[in-house]
């Protein structure tokens, strides 16, 4: 892959004419050039047993991401391919711009006014997310993009039913470690599909034909994250790509990549930009937990409300980013903050790193622990 990428890739998309996206990648190129990446059939028997007990075929496919993403032409041909609608949100798109909501099972959609507020509702497991949250995170994503009557995205978690928290509002508990454990969470359909597709679109939004193209070839829009409860993991990655972040004044964030044993997707890249060397590690070596309260609170979020003012401050939220020129100088930010070279060559090393970390014995140690025991964050 170090050496033939360019070519492999020109051969799966015939010569970049077609726009695979990464599952159909891996499929094809195992058809195409047997034995370089596990076939279908392989990687869904290893995919039905736990974890610690896989072969580890998806090891070969983190090496071939990370020779396609590390190849220049290939890798950027790819990231574009992730910014396309998925099919499912082109079905659903009507319905949405027909009736203003849609149930995509652990995802809600609402369009209210100028916003459409995506409301991540898995209230018995504190919205951790698998492979179906990130399936329906990137569908409503894309409708909220795809949509002309919507100005503004929201996201927000739903009101709980776990024991600890019924009633409440939570925003993510990150990955859920317990179907990690069961061997359940995928590098092509978690891990990478997380990066490369929902989150993504939230910085360059959707690559379509669209009447604006030969200005930029992405639908953007502005995002808004309204933090209840606690932003852990990969909650507290989601908010190092919105554009206005406000959390409830009892919430906390927390980034605990080193205590979890895995890396924590785009974090590592984004949150020393937004928030300094030392606090990055901090919260991602060391564990720290950082509360709304707390000063240093304001290099994450951009406003604290009391939790009963929630509803409120993302109103004046939305108001706030609904204008054409926050669309204009959000795009001069992100190409600033997130350059496409930069993003391109670290997903690739994540790839490689992220497929042989979630094989690796301290992580299955921590998981099955982590699993069994259940415990809500406190």
């Amino acid at each position: 892959m170090a050496a033939n990428a360019e070519a492999v890739y020109d051969v799966l998309t015939a010569g970049r004419t077609r726009h695979l996206r990464l599952g159909a990648l891996v499929e094809l190129a195992a058809a195409e050039f047997p034995g370089l990446v596990p076939t279908p059939d392989e990687l869904a028997q290893d995919a039905a047993r736990r974890q610690s007990d896989k072969r580890g075929l998806e090891i070969d496919v983190g090496i071939f991401m990370h020779g396609i993403l590390s190849a220049p032409v290939a890798g950027e041909h790819l990231v574009d391919a992730m910014l396309r609608p998925t099919p499912r949100a082109l079905a659903r798109l009507d319905e949405f711009r027909r009736t203003g909501a849609l149930d995509l099972g652990s995802v809600l959609v609402r369009r209210d006014g100028a916003a459409a507020h995506l409301t991540m509702c898995r209230g018995d497991r504190l919205n951790a997310e698998d492979n179906q949250q990130v399936e329906d995170m990137e569908t409503a994503v894309d409708v909220a993009l795809l949509d002309p009557a919507v100005r503004v995205g929201v996201v927000r978690g739903g009101v709980m039913d776990h024991p600890r928290y019924r009633g409440r509002r939570v925003f993510s508990a990150g990955i859920n470690l317990k179907e990690l454990s069961a061997g359940r969470i995928s590098l092509i359909d978690f891990l990478l599909r997380r990066e490369l597709g929902y989150l993504n679109k939230i910085v360059r939004g959707v690559r379509v034909d669209h009447e604006q193209s030969w200005r930029s070839p992405e639908i953007e829009k502005p995002w808004l994250a309204a933090v209840d409860g606690f932003a852990i993991g990969g909650g507290m990655q989601m908010l190092l790509v919105f554009d206005r972040v406000i959390a409830a004044s009892d919430a906390y964030l927390a980034l605990p990549a080193a205590k979890e044993g895995i890396v924590p997707g785009a974090g590592n890249l984004r949150l020393g930009r937004q928030a300094g060397a030392r606090l990055s590690r901090q919260m991602i070596l060391g564990g720290r937990r950082i509360r709304a309260s707390e000063p240093d609170a304001r290099l994450l979020v951009d406003e604290v409300a009391e939790p009963e003012d929630m509803d409120a401050s993302v109103e004046r939220g939305v108001a706030l980013l609904d204008s054409p020129a926050v669309v204009a100088n959000r795009r001069m930010v992100n190409l600033a903050e997130h350059p496409r070279d930069r993003f391109r060559t670290y997903m690739a090393e994540f790839a490689l790193q992220q497929s042989i970390r979630i094989y690796e014995d301290d992580v299955l140690g921590k998981v099955n622990r982590f699993s069994a025991g259940a415990a809500a964050p406190r």
